[in-house]
């Protein structure tokens, strides 16, 4: 491995498996010092066991790296800027924040209770402010930095029972662009990824319709170590003029995504009415809707 990532310092939110042990792994092995951040909760948000963090720490301090555990949730404000403290007791600096940390809890829409989206929500989208808030000073201050978020194609494309999820996934798109056009002036670079594998939380996923047991059966395939190598190449100096992008890693696929922009607009200089709205706008614009689909029907090739 080579030791682009030495001298830094690497927060990874939910590297107590997965996905973000994976990148924890990854960013220690090219010389990093990491922040393995994991409260241990259950895929769904339940309880807490600091054995899981505590025990991917150790397994890189034992292969030669460098790392420490921190415990506590990212979805609190307070909290969240413990876990920057932690990183700052420890190792003096903080120059990488991966936000990975996530929950599940599918329901259909109609049945999804309160605490159920804002649980969710919490984990998944005010988790990711409040880590990015918390070191965004640090960032300013060394006119450096990168944050890598995990979003989701539930968000950017579509899926059933995952209201919640794909309400806060796509928040952190939105969260994500808007952070690295604020912190541009310092250097500041804000990226996405939507990772394709399965993992714990994936495999909450109930197989009760043909949908879902067909997502099951793909995400199984996929290794959440092949998220890695995106989400670390991200941190590389080479990529500091990446910034505002929402990228994709399906097992050997990288995926670039497009991002919202106009791509049909019709005007009148009589002003509309809401009759001319359906008989001229929208006979206009329908050629051009987007249908409903679901993450499935959009990645419909094979990727292995």
């Amino acid at each position: 491995m080579t030791g682009k990532l030495s001298g830094k310092v690497v927060i990874v939110t939910g590297a107590g498996g997965g996905v973000g042990e994976g990148i924890a792994r990854l960013a220690a092995a090219h010389g990093a010092s990491v922040v393995v951040n994991d409260l241990g909760g259950s895929p769904t948000g339940e309880g807490s066991d600091q054995r899981t963090a505590q025990r991917v720490a150790d397994d890189i301090v034992a292969g030669g790296g460098k790392a420490v555990p921190s415990f506590r949730s990212v979805a609190e404000w307070d909290s969240a800027h413990g876990i920057v403290q932690d990183a700052l007791d420890a190792f003096g600096r903080v120059d990488v924040v991966v936000n990975n940390a996530g929950i599940l809890r599918d329901v259909i829409f109609h049945k999804m209770t309160q605490e159920d989206y804002e649980l969710v929500r919490a984990v998944n989208l005010d988790g990711v402010f409040y880590m990015s808030r918390a070191a965004a000073p640090h960032f300013k201050e060394q006119e450096s930095g990168c944050f890598v978020h995990m979003s989701s194609t539930s968000g950017l494309i579509g899926n059933m029972g995952q209201a919640n999820y794909s309400a806060a996934k796509l928040g952190v798109a939105g969260l994500s662009k808007s952070i690295a056009i604020d912190m541009k002036r310092f250097n500041v670079r804000s990226n996405c990824i939507a990772p394709f594998a399965f993992t714990r939380m994936v495999g909450t996923i109930p197989a009760n319709t043909p949908e879902n047991q067909k997502r099951l059966e793909v995400a199984r395939r996929m290794t959440p170590e092949k998220i890695a190598p995106l989400a670390v190449g991200l941190m590389f100096d080479e990529a500091a003029d990446v910034s505002g992008q929402i990228f994709g890693a399906r097992m050997n696929e990288l995926i670039l995504f497009s991002q919202n922009r106009p791509i049909r607009t019709t005007q009148t200089s009589d002003g509309w009415t809401p009759q001319a709205v359906v008989d001229t706008a929208i006979p206009a614009f329908r050629p051009s809707f987007t249908e409903n689909h679901i993450s499935s029907q959009v990645f419909t090739w094979d990727p292995f």
